[in-house]
């Protein structure tokens, strides 16, 4: 299927469904043909996104003026001006707990998990130090497995999954996907696609343990999210981990998500950076996915409890050519397509990396090249590593006055601070516009 595209809209910052559309709009005018929505429904008492109590309610911070608060007419408003400007909503698929004060813990308490008389909350175990734990007290575990009433249970989850998709949802960000049985996503998905063959499953694996992802492989994802957005190029687990989940499932990268601080904060409000780490999430990956002011370099991480749309920042800068740029490469060169094979030729020390990157069945292939160094220009000898390059293009992707068709591959190259580029075959580059 074509390289899935992801702009992450992060409601809270943005408010009522009829603002959502102008969101989108900016978001396909840079080429993203998925919108993902973070959970819209009624929450419980704590207000966060992911504590839901009512699946079949909207959130009344996401409600326009004067709307009846108990249909879901406003949604569904909101996602067909979305599929209008050809791009598909992807709807987050919260199974593993409930909001703790849920009228679901009375009416079905056989479906949680519990423990000396009271529901037991979800954590997160820190992979760097398994002591540690992160307790969500506002949540209410589900029991996934449970011996009483699971065929209820299940058939109440793929009725959410049915509603959703006659709502206009086309995909599922599925949240904690490795924490849910691999039998009930496969009974999910088969579900889904049952009743619309073409919605497509990501399954989210943020800190996931890496035997926890692998017991996924049956589940019947079409993509998962990767870990890329950690690696510094200079150490191996990333390379290793892209050929073992590979065959798993093809993956989607992001520079950053609504779990982890803002880039351009990290960065110290290094534009050159916000660059680099787009332009390696999409080579690297088959998909890739931004959250919304990504492209305008916003800092403050957003919350999923307290933001609010008067958290949206001024624009530090505008990289909205960029990102195009990058997503029509990724869309018009097959090279760039599905999870690929990836090498790093001459190794991942030193101040450079040169990524040889294959299409999944071996053919064409093209390389990534990044200047790891933020603070510095670097030479380097670019036809001593990847050797003849004849009947390839070197795109300089982070530069906004680079020719739009790439231009002819140098022996020897001067990276710009933290630049990446892209080496991709010619006979592709009509393609390019």
């Amino acid at each position: 299927m074509r390289p899935p595209l992801l702009y992450n809209l992060f409601q809270r910052l943005v408010g009522p469904t009829t603002r959502w559309a102008e969101h989108a709009r900016r978001a396909r005018e840079m080429e993203f043909e998925w919108l993902y929505l973070n959970p819209w429904h009624y929450p419980g008492f704590s207000g966060s996104l992911y504590a839901v109590k009512d699946f079949r309610r909207l959130n009344p911070m996401f409600l326009p003026a004067g709307a009846d608060p108990s249909s879901l007419e406003p949604l569904r408003y909101a996602l067909r001006q979305i599929r209008q400007m050809g791009m598909k909503p992807v709807m987050d698929l919260v199974v593993n707990h409930t909001a703790k004060d849920s009228p679901l813990i009375q009416e079905h308490p056989g479906w949680y998990v519990w423990e000396n008389g009271e529901v037991v909350s979800p954590y997160a175990v820190d992979p760097d130090d398994p002591s540690k734990r992160t307790v969500w007290g506002d949540l209410a575990e589900i029991d996934n497995l449970t011996h009483q009433d699971r065929e209820g249970l299940w058939r109440y989850w793929a009725q959410l999954v049915h509603e959703a998709i006659d709502l206009g949802f086309r995909g599922f960000r599925c949240d904690a996907a490795y924490k849910v049985p691999a039998e009930l996503w496969r009974f999910l998905i088969r579900e889904a696609k049952n009743k619309e063959p073409d919605v497509v499953f990501f399954a989210e694996t943020l800190g996931a343990p890496v035997e926890d992802v692998v017991g996924l492989k049956t589940a019947g994802f079409d993509f998962f999210f990767n870990s890329g957005k950690w690696w510094n190029f200079s150490e191996t687990w990333a390379l290793k981990q892209h050929e073992e989940f590979g065959r798993i499932a093809p993956s989607i990268g992001f520079p950053e998500s609504h779990d982890t601080p803002r880039m351009a904060e990290e960065s110290g409000g290094r534009e050159e950076v916000q660059r680099q780490r787009y332009a390696f999430a999409a080579a690297f990956s088959a998909g890739v996915m931004m959250p919304v002011g990504y492209e305008f370099g916003f800092r403050k991480q957003v919350n999923v409890v307290s933001s609010m749309p008067t958290d949206w920042e001024r624009r530090h800068w505008d990289l909205r050519a960029f990102v195009t740029r990058v997503n029509r490469l990724k869309l018009a060169h097959p090279v760039l397509h599905g999870e690929g094979q990836l090498r790093a030729l001459g190794g991942v020390h030193g101040d450079t990396l040169v990524l040889e990157r294959r299409t999944d069945y071996g053919g064409a292939r093209g390389w990534i090249v990044i200047n790891k160094v933020w603070e510095e220009p670097r030479e380097m000898a670019l036809g001593e590593i990847v050797g003849d390059a004849d009947g390839y293009r070197l795109h300089r992707v982070c530069r906004d006055d680079a020719p739009e068709g790439g231009e002819a591959v140098p022996g020897s190259l001067t990276l710009d601070r933290a630049e990446v580029i892209y080496l991709l075959p010619e006979m592709e580059a009509a393609a390019d516009a």
